[in-house]
């Protein structure tokens, strides 16, 4: 895992389009998803990330085959390129952004959707903890939490 440079974002941002219209549907529904891609949100989340130096890819091959969002304590995203996923990339990815975030915080955390019933199982498998639902709009989220 290495911080994105700029000729990475392009890349990055279709890495992120084509997972969450390939596995956010089942529980999102097509409407939201098609919603977030088209609005160009996606792109966006990515992009200000970016700039704020928070985004990390990882590579294979030379090709990049995820992505990790850090900010402060939290993993705000972490994702693998869905033609790479079930190769074991992800537990890779996530051991490596908790590294780098243990290195400065004794606590860490992400959200998941509630209904995202593989990304927990995924999360808790690899040692986190379910701490509660999270209050927002839009779909329902849960916080999970680490300690070092």
């Amino acid at each position: 895992m290495r911080p994105a440079s700029a000729t990475d974002l392009p890349a990055l941002q279709e890495l992120a389009r084509r997972t969450i219209d390939s596995r956010y549907r089942p529980f999102l529904g097509d409407e939201s998803v098609e919603g977030f891609i088209g609005s160009g949100a996606s792109d966006d989340h990515i992009e200000s990330h970016f700039r704020q130096g928070h985004v990390h890819c990882m590579t294979a091959a030379g090709r990049i085959v995820g992505l990790a969002i850090l900010e402060g304590p939290t993993i705000d995203l972490i994702m693998i390129d869905v033609d790479r996923q079930r190769e074991g990339l992800g537990r890779v990815l996530l051991t490596e952004a908790e590294k780098m975030l243990f290195a400065e915080y004794d606590e860490i955390r992400l959200e998941s959707f509630t209904s995202n019933h593989a990304a927990i199982a995924f999360y808790e498998a690899c040692g986190w903890s379910v701490k509660g639902p999270l209050e927002s709009a839009g779909p329902e989220r849960v916080e999970l939490v680490r300690h070092r």
